[in-house]
């Protein structure tokens, strides 16, 4: 278990991270410094994301860096909208550590 939060919220290590974020700038970041994006859950603290990605991948974790990114205006037909804000999280690991997604 990944552990509890400031809200009280008890989350598992699948709940915590959602999916890791594979763009160009992320593979070059985890190619060249060891770093992986990943989207995670809003109310997940840096302790929590920490613990679950040590969990899910057998990982050292040396820091943990979030961002929480607002939802970008999208109009469909005459209407407006907003995509949902989301929280991504930049994990640093051991240099000895290396995660495969593909």
């Amino acid at each position: 278990m990944a552990g509890e939060n400031n809200s009280g919220l008890t989350l598992d290590a699948h709940q915590v991270v959602l999916r890791p974020l594979v763009t160009e700038k992320g593979t070059h970041t985890s190619e060249r410094l060891n770093q992986y994006p990943f989207e995670v859950h809003p109310q997940a603290s840096k302790t929590d994301i920490k613990h679950a990605v040590e969990e899910l991948w057998n990982v050292r974790v040396i820091k943990v860096r979030t961002q929480n990114r607002k939802g970008k205006p999208r109009r469909h037909r005459m209407s407006r909208g907003y995509r949902r804000d989301w929280k991504k999280a930049i994990v640093e690991l051991h240099d000895d550590d290396r995660i495969a997604f593909f």
